[in-house]
């Protein structure tokens, strides 16, 4: 079983940015694939980013160039740094750890972007 803790949501004004930090237990952390997905009210849940054990990255085209995500393996922790922040970016934001044939899900962090 490997546990999945997010952190850093909260609310941002337009233009602004955010750290999401989230934390995967495990001592094979990396191996792991990581990603970010976010949910808004009333939408499917959709990927973000994603970041392999080569550290190769994938982004959402509505997030690239603003989003960055990152991993410590040291630390057992996949970052998600947001800039240029828009209010459609308001979601529920939830890290997600890929091992071998499971996936693993934390809680979620609420983001919101308003003025």
């Amino acid at each position: 079983q490997v546990q999945v803790v997010e952190s850093g949501g909260g609310l941002v004004q337009p233009g602004g940015s955010l750290r999401l930090s989230c934390v995967a237990s495990g001592s094979l952390f990396s191996l792991y694939v990581m990603g970010w997905y976010r949910q808004a009210p009333g939408e499917p849940r959709e990927l973000v980013a994603s970041i392999r054990t080569s550290d190769s990255t994938t982004y959402a085209d509505s997030v690239k160039g603003r989003f960055t995500i990152s991993r410590d393996n040291d630390k057992n922790t996949v970052y998600l740094q947001m800039n240029s922040l828009k209010p459609e970016d308001t979601a529920v934001y939830y890290c997600n750890a890929h091992v071998i044939v499971r996936d693993y899900w934390g809680q979620g962090t609420q983001v919101t972007v308003s003025s």
